[in-house]
């Protein structure tokens, strides 16, 4: 397999029909580039198989990342004549979701794709709709019990903190008494906890640690908030980690109004703000991770195979697996030209 396309399956995370890979990450800003779906040019398609109806549900897009799945998702259900896709209000908090997918479950889909407000209080929802007989895709945020879903496909949320801590440890190597800041999205979900760690752990390989940490919650107002704090808390930085490239709008904001410039910012994610910002150099921003919202549109095609009781063209077990996992990749200056077609637009 040639790299091009190893990269291609690492990102897209799922093979379809006979050798089909998918790209990376995508776009919700059509001026930029349409929702990455398994097109003729990139994945070898299907014949038309079993009609099938899929649910789909996901908070609102209140930020990049976000609107890029939902975008992704019904962009390649499109692409399936045999694909009807439902796509439910997720509401603004976790019970809103639920008595969203209540509904839904009542109308008995073949599979519904789930990104929840919180995994584990979807968890009892999910159950319950597998026990329907209907098939659940479990996307990005996980729930507390893998019996909830048939298949769970995410980003890795602990890979983004060991990217993250490699590129501060080896811009920071011998600097020991170095002082490391961290802005994270939602604390109390796990993915966060996950990127933490990730970001703890790796650091103390280079004898490093995080000295300010302030929460944020993934948007730009919350970003802003958070840096905000973080800066007046420490008057001189080396480094800081922000796990999302969307409230990173914010944060950069709140470096740019204290005339701060003593550090360097790694992001999270993607974006092709924070991509613009690194193959620019106008910011302290020279680095972010990645988390493909590609994911969404993986999670499509897993949902029509498992419904039609099809497996992965390229494997030979007769199911789609049960956990896909994404690799996390390291954008800087000397690749960002590779990626900028790929990123969402915060």
């Amino acid at each position: 397999m040639t790299d091009v396309s190893r990269r291609r399956m690492l990102f897209g995370g799922a093979a379809l029909g006979a050798g089909a890979l998918l790209a990376a990450c995508t776009s919700n800003d059509t001026k930029d580039s349409a929702p990455q779906t398994n097109t003729k040019e990139n994945a070898a398609s299907e014949a038309p198989g079993k009609a099938v109806t899929i649910g789909f549900s996901a908070p609102a897009a209140d930020h990049g990342w976000i609107g890029a799945i939902t975008a992704n998702a019904k962009a390649q259900a499109a692409k399936f004549s045999d694909v009807t896709l439902k796509v439910v209000d997720a509401g603004k908090d976790a019970p809103a979701q639920i008595a969203a997918l209540e509904t839904l479950i009542a109308g008995k889909p073949d599979a519904i794709v789930l990104l929840p407000q919180d995994g584990a209080q979807l968890t009892a929802v999910g159950k319950k709709a597998m026990d329907a007989g209907i098939i659940v895709i479990n996307l990005d945020r996980e729930f507390s019990d893998s019996a909830a879903s048939f298949s769970l496909i995410k980003g890795d949320n602990y890979g983004m903190g060991v990217a993250a801590g490699h590129y501060v440890g080896e811009k920071l190597k011998g600097k020991t008494d170095a002082v490391i800041g961290e802005i994270p999205g939602i604390d109390e979900l796990q993915l966060t906890k996950d990127r933490s760690k990730g970001f703890a752990d790796t650091l103390k390989t280079y004898g490093l640690s995080v000295k300010h940490r302030v929460a944020a919650g993934f948007t730009v107002q919350t970003g802003q908030s958070a840096a905000a704090n973080l800066l007046q808390a420490a008057p001189k930085l080396d480094a800081v980690w922000n796990h999302d490239d969307d409230q990173g709008v914010g944060v950069l904001a709140a470096i740019q109004q204290a005339g701060r410039k003593e550090f360097f910012m790694v992001g999270g994610a993607g974006s092709r703000d924070a991509m613009d910002h690194i193959k620019n150099g106008d910011t302290v921003l020279t680095a972010t991770v990645t988390y493909p919202p590609s994911m969404a549109s993986s999670a499509i095609i897993l949902a029509r195979l498992a419904a039609q009781g099809k497996g992965m063209g390229d494997l030979v077990e007769l199911q789609v697996p049960k956990l896909i996992v994404l690799q996390s990749e390291t954008i800087t200056k000397d690749n960002v030209d590779k990626y900028l077609p790929l990123g969402f637009k915060s």
